[in-house]
């Protein structure tokens, strides 16, 4: 009796059914009792293929886990971006804009990166060139130094002499300068990572304001009128060493032509003397 899904059976085709069971149920033990090795056998394969399915759908359901706790990280994870709200779930499109912009982001970050790699290029060949600076000037300091340290006993009679220690003491504090100019340079190499928290910036502010202090004192002097008198003793200082540096230049002519100079401080009328070498 063919009846519909949603419809129950009666009590009657219950029965029927029972039977037809129990007779497909002898039928079937007939066929076993005929044919003993093949049921088992195949009791045996469906007990393997039962186990088989059992075993694929623990996998399944361990996969499926793993899928649920997945998503749920990515959900979580997507709940915390600005632009899904907050208390609500992550909308694909917003998702997907977000990530974009990212990705934009992504983009613009490496060429900033790009443009800072071509200043710290820029930034080793200005360092380069300054370190080159450098060693030029440690090796004039050093001929100077070369130059300005003749034997002993001439520099105890060289130095007798006002007008030549005058020079030397000259010489002396230009090598100075020198040394301040060559520290000048070596702190505006190491002033290009420059930071105001740092060491090196703190004394750079600090000799900033000292600066500072010293144009504002040389601004209230130019007020008062010093810088005219000042300006007059640098022009007599400078005739005074332009002379000194004369009288130095013939006495270095006269040590290496073995002639002997001889000057008054009132008078400009030198002697000569000419003194043959010892044999």
């Amino acid at each position: 009796m063919n009846t519909d899904p949603g419809e129950k059976r009666p009590f009657g085709d219950l029965d029927d059914d029972d039977d037809d069971v129990f007779a497909s149920k002898k039928a079937k033990t007939k066929v076993e009792e005929s044919a003993p090795g093949a049921a088992t056998g195949m009791i045996l394969s469906l007990r393997e293929s039962l186990q088989d399915c059992k075993h694929s759908l623990a996998s399944c359901q361990v996969e499926l886990e793993a899928a649920k706790s997945e998503i749920e990280k990515w959900r979580s994870a997507f709940q915390n971006i600005p632009a899904v709200p907050s208390g609500a779930n992550p909308d694909p499109v917003s998702v997907i804009s977000y990530l974009s912009n990212l990705k934009s982001s992504e983009e613009s970050l490496k060429e900033q990166l790009e443009k800072a790699k071509k200043r710290e290029a820029a930034f080793i060949v200005t360092f380069a060139k300054r370190e080159q600076e450098i060693a030029e000037l440690k090796s004039a300091v050093r001929d100077l130094k070369t130059q300005l340290r003749p034997p002993s006993m001439q520099t105890r009679r060289l130095l007798l002499d006002p007008a030549i220690h005058e020079e030397f003491t000259r010489l002396k504090n230009l090598v100075e300068e020198k040394e301040k100019k060559i520290k000048e340079l070596q702190d505006n190499v190491a002033a290009v990572n420059f930071t105001p928290s740092s060491k090196l910036g703190k004394m750079l502010m600090a000799k900033c304001r000292t600066l500072q202090e010293e144009n504002e004192e040389i601004g209230a002097m130019a007020s008062e009128g010093k810088i005219h008198e000042l300006g007059m003793k640098i022009a007599v200082l400078k005739s005074q060493n332009n002379e000194l540096r004369n009288q130095f230049d013939v006495i270095n002519v006269c040590s290496t032509t073995k002639i002997i100079l001889c000057y008054t401080s009132h008078s400009r009328f030198f002697w000569l003397f000419y003194l043959p070498a010892l044999e």
